[in-house]
């Protein structure tokens, strides 16, 4: 079975990085500062080879800007995060718009991808994959995007960039909906949650390498990534027990996880660097926000306490 086979892009540690703080959200358009960034990315130098962007906000040209201005040995997948172009009933949590703001939104993709392709002509020697979305044809989703949709905008970056394409979704909807688009990105970029699918910790692991396994026996030669691949450390009980989730577990999902990635030579995203206070609901054990292996304030939690990480 291939994994990530392209000789041009080698296997490293990888992982996802938004690096939003108190007060700051793409939502306010309030983005970390160069001087932020800076720091966080002192944080993740040398532990991480390949940072995953999820768009091309300001904040991810000050993450490209300092890379290359402070000469970081940082690889970027930046991606393209576009909005909903139709109304999705089946998420709990919205996904219902006017038809005058899913007008507005398919403009503003265009234009979202355009600016991806420009971004990645502009760093060629930073940004080493380009992603034409983020969890926008999963059933739950709130920004809900059709397949066709999503393979126009996949041909517009082919088109116009060198690096590869890929469009990075849950696991599950590459099994059936997604099958047109695997044969247009040049690989195929998957999430995977145990935690989310009500996995306790002994079974994770397990549940990660079956989750790719599906997906790369699906497509025989066509590289697989894993994009979005974490454990939360709190929950109010919201999606998540809160029985299900600690530091503890955390550390147990990275460490095994790190390791068969390794082994196997398969890229993966860990979801993610730092905590972020501006996800999900306003309680303050929403599991959205407590994701990183680094708190807001960029302390470690345990899984990176230890003096050889």
């Amino acid at each position: 079975m291939d994994k990530y086979t392209n000789p041009g892009i080698a296997w490293k540690n990888a992982i996802c990085y938004s690096g939003y703080r108190k007060g700051q959200s793409p939502d306010l358009d309030i983005h970390p500062t160069y001087d932020q960034v800076k720091e966080d990315l002192g944080i993740l130098h040398g532990k991480w080879g390949y940072i995953r962007l999820y768009d091309c906000s300001q904040h991810a040209i000050t993450v490209l800007e300092v890379i290359r201005r402070e000469n970081l040995n940082f690889k970027v997948m930046l991606g393209a995060f576009i909005g909903a172009e139709m109304n999705n009933f089946g998420c709990p949590w919205g996904g219902i718009y006017s038809d005058s703001i899913l007008e507005e939104n398919k403009k503003r993709n265009l234009e979202k991808i355009k600016k991806l392709a420009r971004l990645a002509n502009e760093y060629p020697d930073i940004i080493f994959a380009t992603s034409a979305g983020n969890e926008a044809t999963v059933d739950w989703t709130d920004h809900f995007v059709p397949v066709d949709s999503v393979i126009r905008y996949v041909r517009m970056i082919k088109k116009s960039t060198r690096q590869p394409v890929t469009f990075c979704e849950n696991w599950l909807p590459w099994l059936n909906k997604l099958k047109p688009l695997a044969d247009e990105v040049d690989f195929i970029s998957i999430h995977t949650y145990p935690v989310w699918e009500h996995k306790h910790i002994n079974e994770a692991l397990g549940y990660t390498i079956q989750n790719f396994n599906d997906v790369a026996r699906m497509y025989p030669g066509k590289p697989v990534m894993i994009t979005e691949a974490g454990w939360a450390t709190n929950s109010g009980g919201r999606g998540i027990s809160s029985e299900n989730v600690s530091e503890e577990y955390q550390e147990i999902y990275y460490n095994d996880l790190i390791r068969w990635s390794e082994k196997e030579g398969v890229i993966t995203f860990f979801f993610e660097a730092f905590d972020e206070p501006w996800k999900g609901f306003s309680e303050a054990d929403e599991p959205e926000k407590h994701w990183g292996l680094f708190y807001e304030n960029r302390k470690p939690k345990k899984a990176m306490q230890s003096p050889t990480r």
